[in-house]
């Protein structure tokens, strides 16, 4: 068997994205990492890690890959998010009936808030 164990993001800022991602998710930093790579981990141990890796990379747009959220009240989760440094991301193409909200980490890495309510 195989499974997905860490999800990888480049990033510039290290210090700020472990900060963002960590509030984001209510993940928690691994203990020992050094000055250009952090290992987040789930709070309650369920679900994949997030590693931050501190190497300079262009935004690509559209992004090849992007993270999913699923949320269980997705308006007050994407406020959530915005407040902790996330911005909106307006796409000319989404569906009016959309069931996801477009945002983008402080460093421009898109991802998705998906309402599972």
């Amino acid at each position: 068997m195989i499974r997905v164990g860490s999800i990888v993001i480049r990033v510039d800022d290290l210090p700020r994205q472990v900060a963002f991602w960590s509030a984001a998710l209510d993940y928690v930093p691994r203990q020992g990492d050094d000055d250009d790579f952090a290992l987040l981990r789930p709070r309650d141990g369920v679900g994949p890690n997030l590693s931050l890796d501190l190497v300079r990379s262009e935004v690509h747009l559209p992004p090849r890959i992007h993270l999913d959220l699923y949320a269980e009240d997705q308006a007050v989760e994407v406020q959530r998010l915005i407040a902790l440094g996330a911005t909106e991301v307006h796409w000319d193409k989404r569906p009016a009936d959309a069931d996801y909200v477009i945002l983008a980490d402080p460093e421009g890495n898109r991802f998705c808030v998906i309402d599972a309510g």
